[in-house]
């Protein structure tokens, strides 16, 4: 658990603040089990500083492992549950290996996608953050906010805005929810090399053939996932747009200034969402055609090796008649007591088969033009 102090400044507390801050507002952080720990501490101090305790409900989303992303509201604080899009840890290690491209390699890959949700409460002056056990994104905040305090980051910040501490605990919610979404872009490298993997394999050459079902299965059930994550994202987010268009407009202009900075960085996100959740359904479209491609692969070879048995067929048809004639038990058979005879019908059933190869060869039935 840890506390931070953000206004014009950004510094670390030592725990609970003894009272709200007057200007800017308070960054409560935790893992899961601590919340579920601490959780009569927590209820009690949120209702010291922020005025109000979190609802028994809202509780049981936090604790939650396997809560979709969604959003609900309160007269005295706003959640957001959003579920992040990360590579596991198996995955990471297969990513920073570049001399692993296997199908084997693709199948772990995309089973160890990380999508464990992340709960932040929105108060007025207090924002509480409960993440999973391994999530990094906390720390990727207090060491951002620790350069910018310190005036080491250059003048615009990830996404071009104004390189400055968050005005408000909303503002905050919004980077640390844009941060989880931009993640993707890393694990969009990954899903799309390795299904580049499957996808040669899967259309490779037509001597070899394809056995890795279970890995191209489970890359497409992982793309499902992913579609169904991002869909429950845009869902959260546009109702926490929903939500913010139905606040009162503050009088004051810097205030008023800053919820248009809200709204305009929530669209962002909103956007961010829509542009992956395209990647993963162009992937999803990309996965179903090469599917498409090969058993269309497999049918056109199938029905060359047809022809070409059809062909042989239809060229030994005639000759076994020939044979089967000469074979019959009569005695008054033409050519049959000819010393010729024999050359005679040998000759005649190469002129018929060379016939017949010749006339399928002019048809191209013989050829893959």
């Amino acid at each position: 658990m840890r506390f931070f102090l953000i206004n014009d400044r950004f510094q670390e507390l030592p725990g609970w603040p003894e009272k709200a801050p007057a200007d800017g507002f308070v960054w409560v952080t935790m893992g899961r089990r601590e919340f579920e720990v601490n959780l009569t501490e927590v209820q009690a101090q949120l209702q010291r500083l922020a005025g109000g305790a979190l609802v028994d409900l809202h509780v049981a989303d936090l604790l939650n492992p396997q809560l979709p992303s969604q959003f609900d509201y309160t007269s005295w604080y706003d959640l957001m549950v959003f579920r992040r899009l990360a590579a596991g840890a198996r995955t990471e290690r297969m990513f920073l290996d570049e001399s692993t491209g296997t199908a084997s390699s693709a199948r772990q890959a995309l089973a160890s996608i990380d999508t464990s949700p992340m709960g932040l409460a929105v108060f007025d002056r207090l924002l509480l953050t409960v993440h999973p056990a391994d999530c990094a994104v906390h720390e990727f905040f207090v060491n951002r906010m620790h350069q910018m305090a310190q005036g080491r980051e250059n003048a615009t910040d990830l996404r071009g805005s104004a390189s400055r501490l968050p005005p408000s605990a909303a503002d905050l919610m919004l980077r640390i929810v844009n941060h989880m979404v931009d993640s993707y872009l890393d694990l969009r490298r990954l899903l799309t090399r390795q299904f580049g993997y499957l996808q040669q394999e899967l259309l490779g050459s037509r001597s070899s053939r394809f056995t890795n079902w279970q890995a191209l299965l489970e890359s497409r059930n992982a793309l499902h996932l992913l579609e169904d994550t991002c869909e429950d994202q845009r869902s959260a987010i546009q109702e926490w747009i929903d939500a913010l268009d139905e606040w009162p407009t503050p009088p004051d202009p810097v205030a008023a200034r800053e919820r248009e900075v809200l709204r305009v960085r929530s669209r962002d996100v909103h956007e961010h969402i829509e542009r992956v959740l395209s990647h993963v359904r162009r992937l999803e479209s990309s996965a179903e055609s090469a599917v498409q491609m090969h058993f269309s692969a497999q049918g056109s070879r199938t029905n060359e090796i047809m022809r070409t048995l059809t062909v042989l067929t239809a060229i030994f048809l005639p000759l076994n008649l020939i044979t089967g004639i000469f074979g019959m038990n009569f005695d008054s058979l033409p050519l049959i007591h000819e010393g010729a005879g024999f050359w005679i019908a040998v000759m005649l059933m190469l002129g018929v088969g060379l016939g017949l190869v010749w006339l399928f060869w002019r048809k191209r039935y013989l050829s893959d033009d």
